[in-house]
C-alpha cells in the first residue's frame, strides 16, 4: 500500500498534470519515505476512504471491432480481462469532498492476443474527468476510468 504522504505527492503530480502526459505516464510511488507536511496540505487527491469491500475502479472499455462498450470493475492489486487485455490496477485515488469530483487510476494494460507475444499498451495515470489527458492508444480496445469506489457486498437474499 502506498502511505499518505506518498500519496501527497501523487496529487501534486497529478494537479501539475495539465502541463504534460510525462507526469501522468510516472508510475506510482513505492517507497514510504516521509515527504515535507506541506504536501499533506495541499493535497487533494487521496485513498479511496475506508468502508466495506475492496477499492475498486470502476472502468469502461470499448471493443472497436463489435462497437460495444461494457462497464465492469477491476479490483485495485488484481488483473481484470477486457477482451484480449489483462488490466490491473495499481492504484485509485478520489479528490476530498471540498475539491471538485476527479478520480484517477494507475493502470497497466497488456494485450495477450492468441499466437502472439503479449504486448504491453499502457502503463500510467488515467483520469476520469479528462480521459484524453493519458489514454489507451489502441485500434482494437479503449479503455477509461469512471470512478473509485469500494465493491459494494451483496447481501445474500433471505427466503421465508
Amino acid at each position: 500500500m502506498i502511505s499518505c504522504a506518498a500519496r501527497a505527492a501523487i496529487a501534486i503530480a497529478v494537479g501539475m498534470a495539465a502541463v504534460g502526459t510525462a507526469v501522468a505516464q510516472s508510475p506510482p510511488p513505492q517507497s514510504s519515505a516521509a515527504q515535507p507536511s506541506s504536501f499533506d496540505d495541499n493535497a487533494t487527491l487521496r485513498a479511496i476512504p475506508d468502508g466495506p469491500g475492496k477499492p475498486m475502479a470502476e472502468l469502461q472499455g470499448l471493443d472497436k471491432v463489435t462497437a460495444r462498450t461494457r462497464r465492469f470493475n477491476a479490483p485495485v492489486g488484481e488483473s481484470t480481462t477486457f477482451g484480449t487485455l489483462a488490466i490491473t490496477v495499481g492504484d485509485c485515488l478520489v479528490n476530498t469532498p471540498d475539491a471538485p469530483p476527479e478520480s484517477a487510476a494507475y493502470l497497466t494494460i497488456v494485450d495477450h492476443k492468441p499466437g502472439q507475444p503479449e504486448q504491453k499498451l499502457f502503463a500510467g495515470w488515467m483520469f476520469a474527468s479528462t480521459p484524453s489527458l493519458s489514454a489507451l492508444d489502441d485500434g482494437v480496445y479503449d479503455v477509461r476510468v469512471l470512478a473509485c469506489t469500494r465493491e459494494q457486498a451483496s447481501s445474500p437474499s433471505k427466503s421465508r
